[in-house]
């Protein structure tokens, strides 16, 4: 995590951010593999985004504030949660997706009643109960170069969603590439290989 507000442009204006990119089921990629990307910046420069539905295995909550060293007393009630694989870029850097309803001087307003913030003062209030209500801890992010994700699309790669806080916060890891496809009426069983690159 950053002790100032994060270096990368990330803005609300732009594209796709504020959606979600749902991996079709023939997306190759193995890190990539049946992944549902929030996207939190895309503009003529590139995109980045966070992995919203795959976890790092072996890596609670509770052993991450141990390894930042913050020194802080976890509440009783602090659901020792796990922490989310963001993706393969910068696998040590730190991001919070969460809810409006908690905001610092660094926090990023995206897609409306979602916001990222990346600060060690948001693991803090997290672990002492004073944080959002609804948020995922995530470490990595995943980033395209100028052009790159628009081809991608083009390609059948990917599929555009709608995001919503119940797709995001509420829906449990293995059910929401399921569930993201499912909200926009499509079923993975009717889709091919060969359809997608027809």
């Amino acid at each position: 995590m950053n002790q100032h507000k994060n270096s990368l442009s990330i803005t609300d204006d732009g594209y796709l951010t504020g959606k979600l990119l749902v991996a079709m089921p023939f997306l190759q990629e193995t890190q990539l593999i049946q992944s549902v990307i929030y996207i939190c910046g895309h503009d003529n420069q590139g995109a980045i985004g966070l992995m919203i539905n795959k976890h790092i295995p072996n890596l609670t909550f509770k052993d991450l504030i141990t390894q930042l060293h913050l020194n802080v007393e976890l509440e009783d009630y602090t659901e020792n949660f796990d922490v989310h694989y963001g993706g393969p870029i910068e696998i040590t850097r730190g991001f919070v997706l969460h809810s409006a309803d908690y905001k610092i001087d660094s926090t990023v307003t995206l897609g409306g009643k979602i916001c990222i913030t990346s600060t060690l003062e948001i693991l803090r209030a997290l672990a002492t109960g004073r944080g959002p209500e609804n948020f995922l801890v995530c470490l990595g992010y995943t980033g395209w170069i100028a052009g790159q994700l628009e081809t991608e699309i083009q390609e059948n790669d990917w599929m555009i969603v709608d995001a919503t806080k119940d797709l995001i916060f509420n829906t449990v890891l293995d059910h929401k590439w399921r569930n993201s496809m499912a909200a926009i009426g499509v079923d993975p069983a009717t889709l091919s290989i060969e359809s997608g690159h027809a």
